[in-house]
């Protein structure tokens, strides 16, 4: 019998014999990329250790002012805390201010000012110049204690303002130094980072052989090129969730430690405030035979003659002090949960009976959002794979990346919250579905197949209800099969055509019934009496709100700056003289995503495939999808208002229809021709922006997340990003 030896070179023989020459390019290329990376990472990304390598530092003890601590550290109040230094007469390149490391982190504000050879005073902005701008320094990033200046010549005073927000006095600082020699530092996470940006731009190449790879003609390695990708993408969006969210919900010893309890691997605590709780107390009132929240609304609300009048709450809970749960439905002096059942019954329910905890809320939407990107890449696959005949393994990759990741998902996941997580599962149950619908298609037997994706469809509508215009897609999958044939008159027919069906009867018989057992009413789902900031139950359709949200959600161009993430919120003015629902957004998708604009190009390129094919089922799901997607933008304006989690609703659809529309250019160019070589470098170069625009906007400062919960965190990946500063 061989041993585990001689099977490993048998196999390692016969892997060189069939493919030897792949393995040595593959091989020789990874090398090739990591010594690249090797290179930026040690002579690029550590510019200021070069820079500074011939430096004389300059310590400046002996001329400050402040008081010391009983270990020797300086002290910098809230009355003492501007350093001056007179009569330096020195170059001074850069400034160093080494705070003590064992202090609690804090983030602060330093306002450098100086006099040179150019400016005799210190100088600030005017109406026409820009002053030293203020710089951020944490006292736990050691590289942004170095701070580099532009001065002219020999300084001679230098002025060290250390202020912020929030900060807790006495900040300690252990000395001064100028024309400080940088450490050099060898950033794994940019290494690899920077490795895996090379890799992509060597994959994806014009003279790539991934664009030799046919879908269809290479089913194995086009398959297994796939599940890597999609495998990749899933840790990329897991480690995202889990390194840069503050609300994950889950401790352990050594993740997020401060709210373990001890005892087991892993335990749950609540994030997010009261309000962020309703699904998990929705959970409790099911187990307990109710649907309504357990929490009694105080006695001046139920007394309020109008109580979905905001300001006319705030100024009664101003008076009581007693509080009230912000954006839950109130109804017949009870609160209830308006947003969709389906998560509650899908993961909160069930682990509320087996724990006795709260289910996790952002595991639910990273779970879904896996979901999703596992369903969106097999119904892409679907679709290339048994509808057009050229796509190749490399076109597929550079549409599956922007529809995978531009679709809003990534902002989901920068707030995986309550108000993310029906969306992220609407989502998933919609490609799902249209996954098992067009299983069903090509299946000898569909009625599974059929059964499977209607109940997917049909879900949503107890997720995010705007979601179920993607069963429009319906009308073309099949239309042709059971009414221009007439199948359903054949009894086979009327069978497949009844598991189609039913499933959406039984979802509506139950979120009917669930409706009405809370407002007496079968269709009334509970949105109108949310408390919120507007009255919903008097908000009704205005015209007038469309415009500005179409713009916002359409037209509206990104708002740049020249500091990382370079991407900053849009501004935002109206002449719609009523009240406008309106969060913080980052610019319309036609404007933000270049790879979109073959959208206005639909008409001629249908037109090619009704030239080439008698049958119109991928004209018919492309009118659809956009037809689906303008119409949740327009729901989504005049129901609930401008906000950037719900672009997550409507960008699949155009980002779906724009995939297919380059599928069918593809299909009608000639392989290896001038024009299509040309439309592949187009598409790379519209994907690189689109997708760049998306990275860059996961890393937008915001309110309540990450950067603003954790700021000496994020201050490492500014100066990970802005290494020359």
């Amino acid at each position: 019998m061989p041993t585990m030896k001689q099977n490993i070179s048998y196999w390692h023989q016969l892997l060189m014999l069939k493919h030897g020459a792949t393995v040595k390019h593959v091989v020789k290329s990874a090398v090739l990329l990591i010594l690249a990376a090797l290179v930026l990472e040690t002579f690029v990304f550590n510019f200021n250790y070069f820079r500074t390598a011939g430096y004389h530092t300059t310590n400046l003890d002996s001329r400050l002012s402040l008081t010391k601590t009983l270990d020797n550290q300086y002290r910098v109040t809230e009355v003492n805390h501007v350093i001056e230094f007179k009569n330096l007469n020195s170059e001074v390149h850069n400034v160093w201010l080494n705070f003590d490391y064992r202090q609690p982190a804090q983030q602060l504000k330093v306002k450098i000012q100086f006099t040179d050879e150019a400016h005799s005073t210190y100088f600030d902005s005017t109406e026409y110049t820009v002053g030293v701008p203020e710089v951020d320094v944490n006292t736990l990033c050691d590289q942004s204690e170095y701070i580099n200046l532009n001065t002219t010549g020999l300084v001679t005073n230098l002025k060290i303002t250390i202020t912020g927000e929030d900060i807790n006095y006495p900040v300690k600082l252990s000395d001064v130094s100028i024309n400080a020699r940088e450490p050099f530092l060898f950033n794994q996470t940019r290494f690899l980072f920077t490795l895996g940006i090379l890799a992509l731009a060597f994959i994806f190449r014009p003279k790539s052989a991934i664009y030799r790879i046919g879908i269809v003609r290479n089913p194995r390695k086009s398959k297994a090129a796939l599940i890597t990708a999609v495998a990749i993408e899933i840790v990329l969006l897991s480690s995202y969730l889990f390194m840069g969210s503050n609300l994950v919900g889950v401790a352990t010893s050594t993740y997020n430690s401060g709210s373990w309890d001890g005892t087991g691997i892993a335990n749950t605590f609540k994030v997010g405030g009261e309000n962020a709780q309703q699904y998990a107390e929705l959970a409790k009132s099911m187990a307990h035979g109710q649907l309504y929240l357990e929490e009694t609304p105080p006695q001046w609300l139920q007394d309020m003659e109008d109580p979905y009048d905001k300001g006319a709450r705030d100024e009664l809970q101003k008076e009581t002090g007693e509080e009230y749960l912000f954006d839950v439905a109130y109804h017949d002096g009870r609160y209830y949960v308006y947003f969709g059942v389906v998560p509650v019954l899908v993961f909160y329910l069930p682990f509320y009976l087996l724990t006795g905890s709260n289910f996790p809320t952002a595991i639910g939407v990273l779970i879904a959002v896996i979901m999703f990107v596992l369903g969106c890449s097999a119904l892409l696959d679907r679709f290339a794979r048994y509808h057009f005949k050229r796509v190749s393994l490399g076109l597929y990759l550079l549409l599956q990346i922007p529809l995978v990741m531009c679709c809003g998902i990534l902002y989901l996941l920068k707030f995986p919250t309550f108000y993310s997580l029906p969306i992220s599962m609407g989502l998933a149950f919609s490609v799902w579905g249209l996954y098992l619908w067009m299983r069903g298609r090509a299946a000898k037997r569909p009625c599974g197949w059929y059964l499977g994706g209607s109940l997917c469809m049909a879900l949503v509508v107890g997720c995010r209800p705007q979601l179920i215009v993607l069963s429009l897609v319906a009308f073309p999958l099949f239309w042709r099969k059971y009414i221009t044939k007439r199948t359903i008159l054949t009894r086979k027919g009327a069978i497949e055509f009844a598991c189609l069906m039913a499933p959406y009867i039984v979802v509506a018989a139950g979120l009917m019934l669930y409706n009405h057992a809370r407002f007496g009413s079968f269709t009334d789902f509970g949105a109108n009496y949310n408390l919120t900031v507007n009255d919903m139950t008097k908000r009704g359709w205005n015209i007038g709100r469309l415009a500005p949200a179409l713009f916002a959600y359409f037209l509206q161009p990104p708002s740049m700056t020249g500091v990382f993430p370079f991407v900053q919120p849009a501004p935002f003015e109206t002449t719609y003289l009523g009240q406008t629902i309106k969060e913080i957004t980052f610019g319309g998708v036609l404007a933000c995503l270049p790879i979109l604009w073959i959208l206005p190009f639909s008409r001629r390129i249908l037109a090619l495939r009704f030239k080439t094919r008698s049958t119109r089922t991928i004209a018919g799901v492309i009118i659809a999808l956009l037809f689906g997607g303008v119409v949740v933008a327009l729901m989504d304006a005049q129901m609930a208002g401008i906000l950037q989690r719900y672009y997550a609703d409507f960008s699949f659809m155009f980002l779906a229809a724009s995939v297919l529309l380059a599928f069918i250019v593809n299909e009608n160019l000639r392989p290896g021709s001038t024009a299509q070589v040309l439309l592949m470098k187009g598409l790379l170069t519209l994907v690189c922006i689109s997708v760049l625009y998306v990275a860059l906007l996961c890393f937008v400062p915001e309110t309540g997340w990450f950067s603003d919960i954790y700021p000496w965190s994020y201050q490492d990946i500014i100066e990970t990003v802005l290494f020359w500063t």
